[in-house]
């Protein structure tokens, strides 16, 4: 590093451009629809740049248009180009809103380039004494390459880069940065649509420059160059000339900032926290590399004059129970605690009121403080303002503390007032909503971040009473992170020896659907390599050609689904297979990981992740399990009950999703066949087709399945066809027949995304809210896409709440009751108990008493449980 002041110049149309082609654009888009390749990708690289070069001064600078004067001067330059794609042009103004939250300059100059604002800017910022760096994919800028300026040139994805010197221009051209643009008019410029010397390379455009020194030279001295290569180059001398004057950049285009504006400044934290919500950037590692780079460290004077405010300091030993006595108004509460594979502890911990903070190491405390902040804590009179009590329960009981009396917990508070935000952390709501960030690291910071969550529950805690969604944190949320914590902690026994087992019979799967396709093929291939794919299916063995992809055809799932449709070669499904056997592999390895010291897997229930409500597992996730394969059940076989138990228990909801549908749409034929306690679904199916029950057949009766499940998830006519296998002129008429049949569905469907798109949220049967702002989107892509959410919420939304108090009340019981058995796990609509000796009917009455009055359902609720050695042999 040096002490000069560094400017990083960034082609903000060429770095975008190289992102959006290097990552599929149908694996980065939002909820909504957005789609945020581009975006992601130049965030990604520029918080690496930022990080790596630390510069003092940045700015990007963007192309306005094709009418430069370079077009002016030859209409045909870039006149090749294609129009970019509307995924592409509808993410410029989100990262122009990007930039400017990261206090970046912006510059485009009508009539001009920019290479030519770069070239302008590198050019005076060296002549001020700065180190200038500029990041392109375009290799016109290599004539600005000198002792100060130095071009990091993306070559071919959007991380690998060459660091071109003065002197790698010459160990890669042996050239001079000066004669680039000599050598780039010889060799002309497909993407620019300059055109070269017919049948003469760029070794021998670099040959003539070397030898002659200069392009002004060898024009002045054509007639030397001799045979057939002279004769192309004394034909094409004028175009040559037009080349050189096209590739030279201007140095001295009048630009609206001067490099004084360009010094680096604090992020406006709000917006830029909000932006990344909106965009759902959950990646940790890129926000932690984009909030890191933040010249004002995240803080801002905010988060300074928080710290001078707090009147903060470290309390020694015997100083925490005086310092509580007295205090009555709601304190805030942070800790640093870990917590992995069921073991942990908590480091410190800090306390903030309205006037000041303090913090402690609970190693250090005396009996008589210990036991004033356990009876602080456990008061239910005493509130307090906690973050995530779910993690403050797995390290706070081994101490020997309850938590009693939380007033607010921000994090489910925040994630009820705006589901879906891609993260929930102290220094993410904070930067969100207080317009800092607290520190991460020491006493200080952790005061900081207590006086932040007081804060913040300052302010959430009347959103959520206004919004009626108070008696959901207090009711429903809160206790079951206490459920969750306590689930978490307690682990599931697996079989390790079993896994094991079967992670080796995937492995031989695998290998031999290798082999397999080795034989078909004539040679051996990587299934795992799209490019090896594509070169096999669609050269080798000629099949259908599937959709078309970046790198070529698809080979995923889907095309190869379709592809077995399409051709009698076997190639296709020994794919599916290897593919199959390599994701339970790969699922098997995920839960042999996580087995603790205990032999039981700790799984990490989210809570704040589906903007429905749904909870969702990590560390394994449980919910990727297959249910209804032979390999599926084979796992879940792994799963044990522990010592001094006896058996798993299972109990499930059965058609949930429909009954809520039926609930809340009051019509009056699907009520009636769930009335009628017949098979749903062929009772459905009579209904629509008009035929009798005991002529239902089969395809009649997947084809309405498929319907009435899909339309709880905004299910559209291309949507059934495609999962049912057939046209969509064939499916449009068979949703209009089901329609037909239950008008009140209809209606009711209607009825919800119409009062959503007035009042901009649905709600659930408890009154928990998901937002939908894009429901009068101009965009017709996100309208679509938040219609269909809209159609999604209120029944998935419902689905958890019932699965969330049936927990609480079954767990409520079994303790009531005083029995040793327990929950476990929760997987979709299914919760697993470990019962102790003795138990089992109890708590089977038990189980199915609490969930099927979990709520009052008009059609009632219905529960299947069944018990056995192992997940498995439990199932119903």
């Amino acid at each position: 590093m040096t002490d000069r002041p560094t400017l990083l110049l960034l082609d903000g149309h060429s770095l975008a451009y190289r992102a959006f082609y290097a990552l599929p654009v149908e694996n980065f888009s939002t909820t909504s629809g957005q789609p945020t390749n581009v975006v992601y990708g130049f965030a990604n690289m520029l918080a690496n740049a930022l990080r790596d070069e630390q510069p003092t001064h940045v700015a990007v600078a963007f192309d306005v248009s094709r009418q430069t004067f370079r077009a002016e001067a030859f209409p045909e330059y870039k006149a090749g180009r294609t129009r970019s794609p509307d995924e592409f042009h509808s993410q410029m103004t989100v990262l122009d809103d990007l930039l400017a939250a990261m206090s970046i300059a912006t510059l485009r100059v009508p009539g001009f380039e920019a290479d030519d604002v770069i070239a302008t800017l590198a050019t005076a910022a060296a002549a001020d004494g700065f180190r200038v760096l500029i990041i392109t994919g375009d290799r016109d800028v290599l004539q600005l390459v000198s002792d100060d300026v130095t071009v990091l040139y993306f070559y071919r994805t959007a991380s690998e880069m060459i660091r071109y010197t003065p002197e790698a221009v010459q160990a890669k051209y042996d050239l001079t940065p000066a004669q680039y643009p000599d050598f780039a008019a010889l060799r002309g410029d497909p993407s620019d649509n300059l055109p070269s010397i017919p049948g003469i390379g760029e070794k021998t455009a670099a040959k003539w420059i070397r030898e002659f020194g200069s392009l002004d030279a060898l024009v002045e001295r054509a007639d030397e160059v001799k045979g057939k290569a002279g004769e192309k180059l004394r034909d094409a001398l004028d175009q040559v000339r037009l080349n050189r004057r096209l590739t030279e950049l201007v140095r001295d285009v009048e630009l609206p900032l001067g490099l004084g504006d360009l010094g680096r400044g604090p992020y406006d934290l709000t917006a830029f926290t909000r932006l990344l919500d909106e965009l759902e950037f959950r990646n940790a590692s890129l926000r932690q590399r984009l909030f890191a780079a933040d010249p004002g460290g995240g803080r801002e004077e905010a988060a300074a004059d928080e710290t001078a405010a707090l009147r903060g300091r470290e309390l020694g030993a015997g100083e925490l129970a005086g310092w509580l006595t007295g205090r009555t108004g709601v304190l805030g509460l942070a800790a640093d605690c870990v917590w992995v594979r069921g073991s942990g502890g908590v480091r410190r911990i800090a306390l903030a009121s309205e006037d000041m903070a303090v913090s402690f190491e609970p190693e250090a405390l005396t009996e008589e403080d210990d036991r004033a902040f356990a009876a602080w804590l456990a008061d239910p009179e005493r509130p307090k303002a906690l973050h995530d009590v779910k993690s403050l329960l797995h390290v706070f009981p081994d101490r020997g503390w309850r938590i009693g009396g939380v007033a607010v917990d921000i994090a489910v508070a925040a994630y009820l007032l705006l589901p879906g935000l891609a993260a929930y952390g102290i220094a993410d709501l904070s930067a969100r909503h207080l317009g800092y960030r607290p520190p991460e690291e020491g006493a200080e910071g952790l005061m900081v971040q207590a006086r932040a969550v007081l804060d913040l529950a300052a302010k959430f805690g009347p959103e959520l009473a206004d919004t009626g969604m108070d008696a959901v944190a207090r009711e429903v949320e809160l206790p079951l992170s206490a459920l969750l914590a306590q689930l978490e902690r307690d682990g599931v026994f697996v079989d390790d020896a079993l896994l094991r087992e079967l992670e080796k019979q995937f492995e031989n799967e695998m290998e031999r659907a290798t082999d397999r396709a080795a034989e078909i093929a004539g040679r051996r291939f990587n299934p795992g390599s799209t490019k090896q794919l594509q070169e096999v299916l669609f050269g080798d063995l000629g099949l259908p050609k599937t959709k078309k992809i970046k790198s070529g055809h698809s080979t995923d799932v889907d095309a190869l689904t379709w592809l077995a449709t399409q051709t009698e070669n076997g190639m296709p499904e020994v794919l599916l297979h290897h593919r199959d056997q390599s994701r339970l592999r790969m699922t098997v390895a995920g839960l042999i990981r996580e087995i603790g010291a205990d032999a039981r897997i700790h799984t990490s229930f989210q809570q704040t992740v589906a903007a429905t409500g749904r909870l969702t597992s990590t560390e394994p996730n449980l919910q990727v399990i297959p249910i209804r394969t032979a390999e599926g059940r084979r796992i879940r076989q792994a799963f044990l009950p522990g010592e001094g138990y006896e058996a798993l228990m299972t109990a499930d909801y059965g058609q949930l999703e429909l009954r809520i549908m039926a609930h809340l749409s009051k019509d009056p034929t699907l009520v009636a066949a769930f009335e009628s306690g017949e098979d749903l679904h062929t009772t459905m199916a009579a209904q629509v087709f008009g035929v009798a029950r005991d002529a239902v057949t089969a395809d009649m009766r997947r084809k309405i399945k498929a319907m009435s499940y899909g339309l709880a998830y905004g299910l559209s006519a291309f949507g059934l066809a495609k999962q049912l296998g057939i046209a969509v002129a064939e499916a449009r008429p068979l949703m209009d027949a089901y329609f037909a049949r239950l008008g009140g569905v209809r209606d009711y469907l209607e009825h919800v995304v119409g009062e959503a798109r007035g009042t901009g949220y649905t709600e659930t049967i408890l009154g928990r809210r998901r937002y939908l702002p894009h429901l009068t989107s101009d965009n017709r892509q996100r309208r679509e896409t938040a219609e269909r959410m809209a159609l999604n919420a209120p029944i998935q939304g419902s689905a958890a709440d019932i699965v969330k108090i049936a927990m609480l009340r079954v767990d409520e019981a079994l303790r009531e009751a005083g029995l040793r058995s327990r929950l476990l796990l929760q997987v979709h609509d299914e919760v697993v108990l470990e019962v102790a000796p003795g138990e089992r009917d109890r708590v089977e009455e038990i189980v199915r008493d609490r969930m099927t009055t979990a709520y009052p359902l008009s059609v009632g609720l219905e529960v299947a449980v069944g018990s056995g050695s192992d997940w498995d042999a439990a199932a119903h």
